[in-house]
């Protein structure tokens, strides 16, 4: 193969991954919850801390969508920027949403929250068969009143309350 039709190829597995992710984004904001078109049977979806890991479309559709609008409704995904390389898709963003029930032990407060996360996924024959996720749940437990760093957060040496650290020796 031609250094150009690699190059080609590349490009129309990067279009075809990018659409794929769209088509199932497209779904998310209108509600579905049939995710069988969209994800391989056995895909894996994994999670950060706090959000944990599903094996499977019905491990997934129980153990995410389901509590997530549970206790967050009316969901606007908010997808800043997609990039993808070949079979390999990802994307940045954030979901805003009005806290409606029970979420990590808090108790709904009707309070309009930003849901901060970043998602990659590798697609194959045009379904997401493996997907790593990172919700920014800390930021959401922090929007609630509850700072699950106990004040501890490096942030605090940006704002200049704390100093740093610093090795041994430096």
């Amino acid at each position: 193969m031609t250094g150009m039709d690699a190059t080609g190829t590349q490009r129309a597995r990067s279009l075809a991954s990018l659409a794929a992710v769209r088509r199932m984004e497209d779904a998310l904001g209108r509600g579905e919850t049939d995710m069988t078109p969209y994800f391989t049977p056995d895909f894996l979806w994994r999670g950060n801390r706090g959000c944990g890991t599903k094996k499977g479309i019905a491990e997934f559709r129980r153990n995410w969508p389901r509590p997530l609008r549970a206790a967050f409704t009316d969901r606007v995904y908010l997808t800043e920027r997609m990039i993808a390389d070949g079979d390999w898709a990802a994307c940045f963003g954030h979901i805003e949403a009005t806290h409606s029930g029970p979420f990590m032990g808090i108790a709904p407060t009707g309070q309009r929250v930003r849901i901060p996360y970043m998602d990659c996924w590798r697609i194959e024959d045009g379904r997401i068969a493996d997907n790593p996720v990172f919700v920014d749940f800390a930021e959401v437990l922090f929007q609630l009143g509850r700072d699950v760093f106990g004040g501890e957060g490096w942030e605090s040496f940006d704002d200049g309350r704390r100093e740093p650290p610093a090795p041994e020796g430096t």
